[in-house]
């Protein structure tokens, strides 16, 4: 699967997000502009030793590079209706979420209403860190594969 970031702002979250890619065996894209440098002491800090291994591509237009691929995509908002455990998860999926402080722009969901996903939350909460909310749909996506790639000793 791919993580996409729609012009991320914050380097910790981009850091922590890069850390679960590399657990969980995925890549990562960032569109741009980012509200930070990718040599940034805070997004590096936050990763750690962890971007080796992960790859991460930067790209300008996220329109145009969703309207070229033949691959199942996911956006994610608070705006959404369905739920992110009502979708089957493919290995080859990218799952897209908007930028901390202003999401996703409307043209996405004029154009793909349908392919919007939630995470339920109480009325009357905000939303989730950015952070946060990759890690639950990773790990439940990575669930519905049967966590392929896990090497756990104890099985």
């Amino acid at each position: 699967m791919k993580v996409i970031l729609y012009e991320p702002q914050i380097p910790q979250n981009t850091g922590n997000i890069v850390r679960t890619c590399k657990v969980t065996g995925n890549n990562l894209t960032l569109v741009k502009p980012l509200g930070f440098s990718i040599t940034d002491r805070a997004l590096k800090r936050a990763g750690l030793d962890y971007w080796n291994g992960v790859s991460v591509e930067v790209i300008d237009n996220l329109l145009e590079y969703l309207s070229q691929t033949q691959t199942p995509f996911y956006f994610f908002s608070s705006h959404a209706q369905k739920s992110y455990t009502e979708v089957s998860y493919t290995p080859n999926d990218f799952l897209i979420f908007g930028s901390e402080t202003t999401g996703l722009p409307p043209i996405f969901l004029e154009k793909w209403p349908e392919l919007f996903i939630t995470l339920p939350m109480m009325n009357d909460s905000r939303c989730l860190n950015l952070a946060n909310t990759v890690s639950i749909v990773l790990y439940e996506a990575w669930r519905q594969q049967g966590f392929q790639g896990w090497k756990n000793e104890n099985t």
